[in-house]
């Protein structure tokens, strides 16, 4: 029987969403092209990028700093959506698809977070198999007493 890792809610919500934001990020690179926002080339690096890392991203969010990059990440897609907008009238479709994709973001660090905390807590107050690595909550235990007396 293999025995899976228990995994953080956080990470497994934050990983969608970047994932999903990944193909969002691509597609709106194809508009911004479509609409001219600016140089092909530049258009291209600054989209592929942005698409790039949020497709990567999901991979390093359990390590040191990856939620920081994330919401830095989150971050500069609203600004640059603000700052298109400014550009072509267009690009307020931009900043209400950055704005939904932050809300999901904050949803998911805010829901995973509190899941886990009480995961944790369960955990904690049910133990855990003791030959399992902590993998699942010990429900019962049996002791059974093999002496003569009981017989």
């Amino acid at each position: 029987m293999k025995i899976l890792k228990n995994r953080s809610t956080k990470r497994t919500l934050g990983s969608m969403v970047l994932a999903f934001q990944s193909f969002v990020v691509f597609f709106g690179t194809l508009v911004a092209f479509g609409l001219k926002i600016g140089d092909a080339p530049t258009v291209w690096a600054v989209g592929l990028s942005l698409a790039v890392v949020s497709i990567v991203l999901p991979g390093i969010l359990g390590r040191p700093g990856g939620y920081t990059i994330a919401w830095i990440l989150e971050f500069t897609l609203l600004a640059l959506s603000i700052w298109i907008a400014t550009l072509n009238a267009a690009g307020i479709f931009f900043i209400i698809l950055s704005i939904i994709f932050l809300s999901m973001w904050i949803w998911g660090m805010l829901a995973g977070s509190t899941i886990d905390a009480a995961r944790i807590a369960w955990e904690k107050t049910n133990g855990v198999f003791e030959g399992q690595n902590g993998s699942g909550p010990e429900i019962f235990k049996i002791d059974q007493d093999n002496t003569e007396e009981n017989k």
